[in-house]
């Protein structure tokens, strides 16, 4: 599991990163970089630890993907050394593991790595002789016959003379298998194995065997005189996925569970979940000899317990008891012989239940049902315990999708909850990375998205996921393109509130991905449907984002046939306020671009323009947008104007008499991040009606500022609003005040712009003199 800490400045985040984890990020960045094969210069060795902790940081938190080509890395065990090697979702082949095991390795653990086949396995028995730790997971099939032969036994040689833990997961033994030359041994795992003919009776052999999982092996009754002689035993897992009518369910339960106790005086550490060892929960009475009076006919005392099984444990309880998913809720009792117990009773039983069951997908599944039920109740207290548990869940077992369901519910709960502001900024990485992970993994999934998506609204957009942006966007536009319903309109809400936020460079990486296409073949196929809803709408506003002061994706947007689906939709829904502002917004930034602006002299939209100045739609903002756009137009001089009808002249004051409407106290719902486009209009001396567009609207804006309100859904309402001291700024900083001032000086515009400039001075003057203002 990973470190969660608390700092001394009260922010949630790891502990102060040591010198080596700089030194691995280093190295994971400059591996980055290379399009060649990476090589150390000469001279240049790296510890074996370094080396190690390199592969486990690439998979985790880097998301790296570990393959034959990455490990070509280590082919030189001398300059790179490897000793712990421990991987999970690996496309390593046969070739790329016989690489690994080139280095002596100690230690070698493989979970989810698909491409190793049984045809390696030969590699283990020529070079394991120095492993201490051997772990094949879940989709490993080093010890399996391909199919259609799955079921067949294997043929076990495992000639590890040093082997201390031995985990097998899903493994068939219808053989007998002898481990009693591994005198070492003193952990197995045998989970989800198939038995059959196996009697185990070699792991009596084992002089130092401490630990044996035997975790959904069924059926077990019959092995259980064998365990009762491995009288080394500390830990016995006996426990099973409870999924079968019948598996688990053993005939006289508190004898058998009795029995096991008695003959193992050594166990500390016992898992009897999902069977019905743990009887019905009638208390039981056993009479056995005092410690203190032994040999005594005289002093008896008297034990019990509500597990009938473990009344002699009484006196001496166990430290670890698993009991989750018993039969007759026997973790819900009260008179229990364990220190610590796994269970779904309450908090404390569920997070230990997780802290023991990490590797078992179908069990963790459960439990982060269990704790995403105690977070939207809000009666979780362990809150970073349990963040943590999900986080290393959900890395965990990326391919299993009702775990990545269950861990996305519950982080919802907990970072919307109460201490999301302690979050700090590895902390609040680490879960957005674990969303996208699980996301991309089952990305055709709806629920997963929904989730995800969910979860990512509580996160401050965009600062919080900038480190993620690429992957994020593809993920956002696939939910816009391939969804319906809410799934589509969450996905293009969180769309549009990056491309609102985000800088140029931002904005062109959003147009190489697709996002001009996407939203309009959206439109498209709202048109075909004659559907109007709200993500018509955010299709419009999202466009209109991504194009602000970004002229290639304005260039798309063209390309794509955008104006023609701008008339079509003026058409269709000419009532909708919104979609009308979402429209000309958008237009008068494709205005902004002079190379662009002949595609928009045509009658057909200079005509349309004209009309749209006459609108009192959504307040001044349609009429204030179309003048924009035809100022742009028309500042291009005469000689631009192409078309008969309308005229130049005709349009100019149509626009005129159209700005003189407006009331220059006008709240708006726009924001600028340049006043560039507007200053550059300022100069338009042969075109005062130019003018007088551009300097309203510095009045205006340095009067009222704007507001800008997103209402996509009805639990997402987001209010920005900026405040007249900000644009004054922005003028201030964009020397606006020189042009406002060589304006109000020129002979050549009309009494109305200078007295409208003047007002712009006035105010940005009052605001450059404020003890506030730091220039």
């Amino acid at each position: 599991m990973s470190n969660i800490y608390v700092g001394p400045d009260g922010v949630l985040d790891e502990k102060f990163k040591s010198l080596q984890h700089f030194c691995i990020d280093f190295l994971y960045k400059n591996i980055q970089d290379q399009d060649y094969k990476p090589i150390l210069h000469n001279g240049v060795l790296l510890p074996s630890d370094v080396c190690d902790k390199f592969l486990d940081y690439f998979q985790f938190p880097c998301n790296g993907e570990i393959n034959d080509s990455l490990l070509e890395i280590f082919e030189n065990t001398l300059k790179t050394p490897l000793k712990y090697v421990h991987l999970r979702n690996s496309t390593i082949s046969n070739h790329g593991l016989s690489k690994l095991l080139n280095h002596r390795l100690m230690s070698l653990s493989l979970w989810y790595c698909r491409n190793l086949t049984s045809d390696a396995s030969r590699l283990l028995t020529m070079f394991g002789e120095n492993l201490r730790n051997l772990e094949l997971g879940l989709n490993v099939k080093l010890l399996k016959h391909s199919e259609p032969m799955e079921n067949e036994p294997v043929d076990f040689e495992l000639n590890f003379p040093n082997l201390r833990r031995l985990v097998l997961v899903g493994v068939v033994m219808n053989q007998e298998m002898s481990l009693a030359h591994l005198h070492d041994l003193n952990y197995i795992d045998f989970t989800s194995c198939t038995l059959g003919k196996c009697t185990l009776e070699s792991l009596t052999q084992l002089p130092h065997l401490q630990t044996l999982i035997l975790f959904s092996v069924w059926p077990i009754s019959n092995h259980l005189p064998t365990i009762c002689n491995i009288k080394t035993l500390h830990t016995l897992d006996i426990s099973i996925v409870n999924q079968v009518t019948g598996q688990g369910t053993y005939d006289q339960p508190d004898q058998k569970l009795e029995m096991l106790v008695y003959n193992l005086p050594n166990l500390t550490h016992l898992d009897i979940s999902g069977t019905n060892l743990a009887g019905n929960g009638v208390a039981r009475k056993v009479t056995t000899p005092d410690e203190k009076t032994m040999g005594t006919n005289s002093n008896y005392c008297l034990l019990s317990s509500d597990i009938p099984g473990l009344a002699s444990r009484s006196q001496h309880p166990l430290q670890f008891l698993g009991l989750y998913q018993t039969e007759h809720y026997a973790c819900k009792r009260h008179d229990i012989p364990a220190i610590e117990i796994a269970g779904e009773a309450n908090e404390k039983q569920i997070l230990t239940a997780a802290r023991y069951y990490h590797d078992r997908p179908i069990v963790l599944t459960k439990i982060l049902n269990d704790l995403y039920h105690l977070f939207r109740f809000e009666s979780c207290k362990e809150i970073y315990t349990a963040l943590d548990v999900v986080l290393n869940a959900m890395d965990k077992h990326l391919q299993f999708k009702h775990m990545q369901i269950s861990g996305s519910a519950t982080l919802f709960y907990i970072v919307k909850g109460r201490e999301k502001s302690k979050f700090g900024t590895t902390l609040k990485n680490h879960i957005i990375t674990t969303l996208l992970n699980g996301m991309a993994v089952h990305i055709t999934d709806d629920t997963m998205l929904r989730n995800g998506y969910l979860t990512l609204t509580q996160f401050s957009m965009p600062a919080d996921v900038l480190f993620e942006y690429e992957r994020l966007i593809k993920i956002l536009l696939h939910g816009v393109s391939k969804t319906e319903g809410f799934v589509q309109r969450i996905a293009i809400y969180l769309l549009n509130t990056l491309a609102c936020q985000v800088d140029g460079r931002q904005k062109l990486v959003l147009g190489e991905l697709g996002v001009i296409s996407t939203m309009l073949n959206l439109i498209k196929n709202r048109l075909d449907r004659l559907m109007f809803d709200d993500v018509l709408e955010v299709a419009w506003s999202t466009m209109w984002n991504v194009t602000d002061e970004t002229a290639i994706n304005c260039k798309k947007f063209l390309e794509g046939q955008g104006m023609q689906y701008f008339l079509k939709c003026l058409n269709t829904f000419h009532e909708k306020e919104e979609l009308l502002r979402n429209m000309m917004g958008l237009l008068g930034n494709v205005a902004e671009v002079k190379w662009l602006r002949p595609n928009l002299m045509t009658s057909e939209f200079i005509k349309v323009f004209s009309d749209l100045l006459d609108s009192i739609s959504d307040g001044i903002e349609v009429s204030y947008n179309a003048a924009g756009v035809l100022a742009h137009i028309a500042s291009d001089g005469s000689r631009a104007w192409q078309i008969e009808a309308p005229s130049r002249e005709e349009v100019l004051q149509r626009m005129v008499n159209a700005i003189e409407r407006w009331d220059l106290k006008s709240e708006r719902n726009i924001n600028y991040r340049s006043f560039e486009p507007i200053l550059s209009l300022l100069k338009c001396y042969d075109t005062p009606q130019c003018q007088h567009w551009a300097v309203w609207c510095l009045a205006n804006l340095t009067e009222v500022g704007f507001y800008l309100v997103f209402v996509i859904l009805i639990s997402f309402i987001n209010i920005l609003q900026v405040y007249p001291d900000k644009y004054c700024i922005l003028v201030i900083q964009e020397k606006g005040l020189d042009f406002l001032t060589e304006l109000v000086e020129h002979p050549a515009p009309y009494d109305r712009i200078k007295e409208l400039a003047q007002l712009v001075l006035k105010k940005c003057s009052n605001f450059n003199t404020s003890p506030d203002f730091d220039g």
